[in-house]
């Protein structure tokens, strides 16, 4: 996708945005110091552009009994294979994310599990049998942060 060109509007809505996705539009037209209906303009503005993909509700997965986080490297048997993989990987929706890769692996994924027996069950009924010729895991202990790209002002 081709960077898009963006006014200092834009970017204070999006900076108010990358903060709080639920901000009420008129909180951020006072900010801004101009009316509610610009606000919802340049919002569809800027989805419409593909910068703001939706929005959405954060759940801390331990909450929800997901104890257990997990990124794995992939390596593909046939590395043709890969968006076959991918959408044989979108069933599985314990994976929250996938990736491909440049290095060692050819795909990189994160996943969620309730336990370490629980992971080792998705590795072996629904990873392997995706013609992987093998996997490396590491297990995250914790997350420390995780945060929005930054969006500077325009110059």
């Amino acid at each position: 996708m081709t960077q898009v060109q963006l006014d200092s509007l834009d970017i204070k809505i999006l900076q108010m945005l990358a903060v709080n996705a639920r901000k009420p539009y008129l909180e951020i037209a006072r900010a801004c110091d101009v009316s509610g209906a610009a606000i919802h303009q340049r919002i569809q503005k800027l989805a419409s552009m593909g910068v703001i993909n939706g929005s959405e509700t954060l759940i801390d997965p331990s909450t929800v009994g997901y104890d257990t986080c997990a990124y794995i490297g992939f390596f593909l048997k046939d590395p043709s294979q890969f968006k076959h993989v991918v959408e044989e990987l979108k069933k599985i929706p314990e994976v929250v994310e996938c990736h491909f890769t440049t290095g060692q692996y050819d795909m990189f994924i994160k996943l969620y599990a309730r336990n370490n027996d629980h992971l080792l069950h998705i590795i072996h009924e629904k990873l392997q049998h995706l013609g992987l010729s093998r996997t490396e895991s590491l297990i995250s202990f914790k997350e420390v942060f995780k945060r929005q790209i930054p969006i500077d002002k325009v110059d």
